[in-house]
């Protein structure tokens, strides 16, 4: 069942979407050869907390970090530790803030360093399939617009699309309906209505759309060991027109 937001609801959820705008700024900052992903993970906690709100990826179907890290070949929900980001890596921050009870969800995916070419396009082209993604979260449009625009995007450029994974509702809880594929199938298709929150999140691979999950359960990694990228925005569907609640620039 999709849950409308009136207007109330939508402040309240932009407000947690300051605050998760406000944590990845302040996280690209750290983002640096060198650093380990656990120490990402901990500002993330102390940034959150510090401000009210919680991260509510922590012990989320007991996942045990406040933020997921993925690096290079992995696509989403790599698991902060030890490991240090090295230059010339690309690394996914996904982020989730709950804010009085309002749920907000975004991601990006950074250089570290001086990056190949390869890979610059490859967060260019997703960013890219973002952008004209959100474009169609428009009152009278269906998902599947929202799906069209990432998915010819990013073949028109030779890159592979994640069909295990997609976006989804978002704002009373982590994962609402509906559910946001990056390509068109034959699922639901409902129309978009104003006080729809969604989470909208292209996750675009160098090579092949599919991909593995490793043993820790949790970790997705490209099934061909190519790079992959993810962006993320949490927009809301108004009278008409949308607005993205979320920063990721």
């Amino acid at each position: 069942m999709i849950r409308l937001k009136n207007e109330k609801e939508i402040a309240g959820i932009r407000e947690s979407a300051r605050l998760l705008s406000r944590t990845l700024a302040e996280l690209k900052k750290l983002v640096a050869e060198g650093i380990a992903t656990r120490e990402l993970d901990a500002f993330t906690k102390s940034y959150i907390e510090s401000h009210g709100g919680k991260p509510w990826f922590l012990g989320y179907q007991n996942y045990p970090a406040s933020l997921c890290v993925s690096i290079n070949n992995e696509v989403i929900h790599g698991i902060p530790g030890p490991r240090r980001l090295r230059g010339g890596d690309i690394v996914s921050l996904d982020v989730g803030v709950n804010l009085n009870g309002y749920f907000s969800d975004a991601a990006l995916t950074l250089p570290v360093g001086r990056i190949s070419r390869q890979r610059e396009a490859l967060l260019a082209v997703t960013r890219q399939c973002l952008a004209l993604a959100v474009e169609q979260a428009v009152p009278g449009n269906r998902v599947s617009d929202i799906s069209r625009a990432v998915f010819e995007h990013a073949v028109s450029h030779s890159c592979g699309v994640v069909r295990d994974y997609c976006g989804h509702g978002v704002g009373f809880s982590p994962h609402e309906d509906p559910q946001i594929p990056n390509y068109v199938g034959a699922g639901p298709n409902p129309r978009l209505k104003e006080g729809m929150v969604l989470a909208i999140e292209p996750m675009i691979n160098a090579g092949t759309g599919d991909v593995e999950l490793l043993k820790d359960g949790w970790t997705v990694i490209t099934a061909d060991g190519s790079d992959s990228a993810h962006f993320e925005h949490t927009v809301a569907v108004l009278g008409d027109r949308m607005e993205i609640l979320t920063s990721i620039d």
